[in-house]
């Protein structure tokens, strides 16, 4: 219950915050209306955020029910109303934000001239063509930023969660073996599949026939199979198992796949629940056909050469779960091997892989790209918030010296219910013999 109103006493002050300097650029806009259309935009201007409050209510009420059960769909209405009653607001308090400070700096100036000379006009006020200027070019551009936002949040919940693109990549190695020139390797991960709603059954489906037209020699996923609990992905092994790939399918654990989240593992009381959990999840995975990798190495062979898989279990910085063992794996390697590793969280690949291991290329997850976000190849854009999170490598390609990392933008969606200008990937990767 502290817990709660802790958050609920943060989230109040925000919101307060926000709406407060916003509601001044809302009073400009309203300035000139009829006093009937003045008082009713004003008023409408709070309603989403007490809305807002009052379904965080309920979803704390219900949340023990709702986070342990497989059925999100409350609480992605309510994180979805949120999304798009505050992302707006704090569009047009940047813009608002421009016209203040437009109107200090020229109050400066005039304070300026005004020890220069006497006879400019120092007072704070402004004159009625500059107010104009104010009126009809930031706010109004803000109000429209505000509703491109707005409409871009929309279309994120209603279809951007299920725009799957397929990323493309091409890797040279001097060191892997000839057998695998060529090797087509598809990779997904953070699947969350308690996120997707009874009528996803259809664009997940077909999102996975596209992995098979990819025709992958083998295929990863790198952790985050649900939310919380193994039942969550018991209604989609049917469509897992229609993937296909020769060398076969290998996947690991992420940090929501352990009940962690709902089941304190500290308390010896859910030690049974917990056990009982990560069995049927390892069950699920196995009969969706994917060899789950613990903390082990398996090898992949071709012509009679082969490359090493390290597979481990999650690995996170801060407070995220550390099972994964990447010394345990790597006990037994072949030496001089090549070496692929899965390892969900891209900060263990900073934390233990980058110039520690022998490691050639590893395959991560875990951040969603935000799931907000812009890339733009062409113009060199690629911006997300995922690096006021921590995670300066959050999607795409990254090299150091000879060590690579992909860090997959994620399948599925966690929080918020869609995903805005970072659609979900499925990342196909080429690797050559140099």
């Amino acid at each position: 219950m502290t817990k709660f109103f802790s958050f609920i006493s943060v989230f109040t002050l925000f919101t307060l915050i926000i709406d407060f300097y916003s509601y001044q650029g809302i009073k400009q806009l309203t300035e000139k209306y009829s006093d009937f259309w003045r008082k009713l935009w004003r008023r409408l201007f709070w309603v989403p955020s007490f809305m807002a409050l009052i379904l965080i209510v309920i979803v704390f009420i219900g949340s023990e029910k709702e986070v342990k059960g497989s059925n999100f769909k409350f609480f992605y209405f309510v994180t979805g109303f949120i999304f798009i009653a505050l992302a707006p607001k704090v569009v047009f308090l940047v813009f608002h934000f421009m016209n203040d400070l437009v109107r200090i700096v020229k109050w400066i100036v005039r304070k300026l001239k005004g020890l220069l000379s006497k006879n400019e006009d120092t007072n704070f006020e402004e004159k009625e063509s500059d107010k104009m200027t104010r009126f009809q070019f930031f706010n109004q551009v803000g109000l429209g930023a505000a509703a491109v936002t707005m409409g871009a949040t929309f279309y994120g919940i209603l279809r951007g969660k299920y725009d799957f693109r397929v990323c493309e990549e091409s890797i040279s190695f001097a060191n892997l073996p000839k057998s695998f020139n060529g090797l087509r390797i598809v990779q997904i991960s953070d699947a969350h599949l308690g996120s997707f709603l009874d009528n996803s059954f259809e664009e997940v489906d077909a999102a996975l026939k596209r992995i098979n037209d990819l025709n992958p020699d083998v295929i990863f996923f790198t952790g985050d199979l649900v939310n919380n609990l193994a039942d969550e992905a018991e209604p989609w092994v049917g469509y897992f198992q229609q993937l296909h790939a020769p060398m076969g399918k290998f996947s690991i654990l992420g940090n929501h796949d352990y009940a962690e989240y709902v089941y304190d593992p500290n308390d010896p009381a859910n030690a049974q629940i917990l056990a009982d959990n990560m069995k049927q999840l390892e069950t699920v995975h196995e009969r969706m056909g994917f060899r789950l990798l613990k903390n082990e190495t398996v090898e992949l062979e071709k012509q009679g050469e082969k490359i090493s898989l390290i597979g481990i279990e999650n690995w996170g910085k801060g407070r995220f779960s550390k099972h994964g063992k990447l010394d345990v794996a790597m006990a037994n390697m072949p030496q001089n091997s090549f070496n692929m590793l899965l390892s969900h969280d891209p900060s263990h690949w900073e934390a233990q892989v980058l110039g520690q291991q022998n490691i050639d290329v590893t395959f991560s997850g875990h951040t969603h790209g935000a799931q907000f976000g812009i890339e733009a190849p062409m113009l060199h854009i690629k911006a997300s918030p995922s690096p006021w999170f921590g995670y300066k490598r959050w999607g795409g390609l990254y090299q150091e010296g000879n060590q690579y990392l992909y860090v997959n933008r994620g399948f599925g969606f966690l929080g918020f219910p869609g995903r805005v200008g970072m659609p979900p990937e499925i990342t196909l990767i080429t690797m050559f013999s140099a």
